[in-house]
């Protein structure tokens, strides 16, 4: 392989950039007025082994023992061509405390970043399964995002486009 090749090669690979980015202030005004912006805070690794990013609630929350709540992180994050985010409750809050996310694992796919509907805005539905309220804090951590990459099978033909924010994928017009 030439030097030449080498080096478009570095330059023009397949990676152009992966990070998170809070959701606009208007958006933030219409998910969830109630609250101060400048009091969201960009997912982050606490240590430099940690897979996980972790989330990290701008308001104060109970879920009570078999209740769910929506919450909003105010986050969305931009992938690269053949990644997602998945999304795990951090393992102490399940194991520790029966604290569950309703859908088990969030799946972020790449085309959710600034769709029509809500700019790619990242919700996160928790349910309690204890005995107990559980309180999140203002500041603490209550989720983490896994960057992942995946494959296609080799007889992969999908054209369709993502149209919308969550379930939009469902809509009928999205594959035809």
């Amino acid at each position: 392989m030439s030097s030449l090749s080498i080096t478009l090669f570095f330059y023009f690979g397949d990676d152009f950039m992966r990070k998170f980015e809070l959701i606009s202030i208007e958006q933030f005004k219409k998910d969830v007025a109630d609250y101060k912006y400048e009091d969201l805070k960009l997912p982050f690794r606490k240590t430099k082994k940690s897979a996980g990013y972790d989330f990290i609630s701008f308001l104060d929350i109970v879920i009570h023992p078999g209740d769910a709540v929506k919450i909003p992180t105010g986050v969305k994050v931009m992938l690269n061509d053949g990644e997602f985010l998945a999304i795990f409750v951090r393992s102490s809050m399940g194991f520790k405390y029966n604290i569950r996310m309703c859908n088990q694992v969030g799946i972020i796919d790449g085309d959710y970043y600034n769709n029509i509907d809500n700019e790619g805005h990242i919700w996160i539905k928790l349910q309690n399964e204890g005995d107990k309220d559980y309180i999140i804090k203002k500041g603490d951590a209550f989720a983490q995002g896994i960057i992942m990459k995946y494959y296609l099978c080799d007889d992969d033909n999908v054209f369709g486009e993502r149209i919308g924010g969550i379930g939009s994928t469902d809509r009928r017009d999205n594959n035809e």
